[in-house]
C-alpha cells in the first residue's frame, strides 16, 4: 500500500484497483511447469495510456515474485506485452528458445484471461510478460483513492 500511496502523491497517479491473484479467483496457476497455488496482490492503474501494476507477493506457494524477491530485493519485476492468442504467442516464445517461468488464467469474468512470464531476465535484463487481457475483470475488492 506504500508503494501505492508513494504514487499517488508523487505523481497524481490513480485511481488504483486492487486483486488478490489466488484460487479460486486465478482457477489455473503453475510455476515451472507444476500446478501452483501461489497468493499475490495487485493493483493496477493507468499512467497515461501505460499501465502500471504494483504485484506484492503474499504467504503462500513459491512464485517468480518471491524468487525475484530473494535475488534482487524490491524492484522492477517485469514488462508485460499484450497478445491475442497466448497459446500462439508461448508457442512462438518456444521456439525462440524461451521458457515460461509461471503463469496463471481464468481470472477473468467469463473466465478468460491469462498471463505468463518468460524466462527472459538474463538475455534481456528484465522478465517479459504475456498477458492476454479477459474481455471484463471482476470488481475490485478495494479502489484507491475512493473514486
Amino acid at each position: 500500500m506504500r508503494a501505492v500511496e508513494n504514487y499517488v502523491q508523487m505523481f497524481g497517479i490513480g485511481p488504483w484497483h486492487f486483486y488478490t491473484y489466488e484460487k479460486p479467483l486465478v482457477s489455473q496457476m503453475s510455476y515451472h511447469g507444476q500446478p501452483a497455488n501461489y497468493r499475490s496482490r495487485i493493483a493496477l492503474s493507468y499512467f497515461g495510456p501505460m499501465r502500471i501494476e504494483l504485484i506484492e507477493a503474499l504467504e503462500g506457494g513459491d512464485s517468480v515474485y518471491t524468487d525475484f524477491i530473494r535475488e534482487h530485493g524490491y524492484g522492477v519485476h517485469h514488462l508485460g506485452l499484450l497478445v491475442e492468442d497466448m497459446q500462439g504467442a508461448l508457442a512462438q516464445a518456444g521456439e525462440a528458445g524461451l521458457e515460461m517461468t509461471m503463469d496463471g488464467s481464468g481470472f477473468g469474468k467469463d473466465g478468460d484471461g491469462h498471463y505468463a512470464y518468460l524466462d527472459t531476465e538474463a538475455r534481456l535484463g528484465v522478465t517479459l510478460e504475456l498477458i492476454q487481457r479477459p474481455k471484463g475483470r471482476h470488481a475490485p475488492e478495494k479502489i484507491y483513492p475512493a473514486e
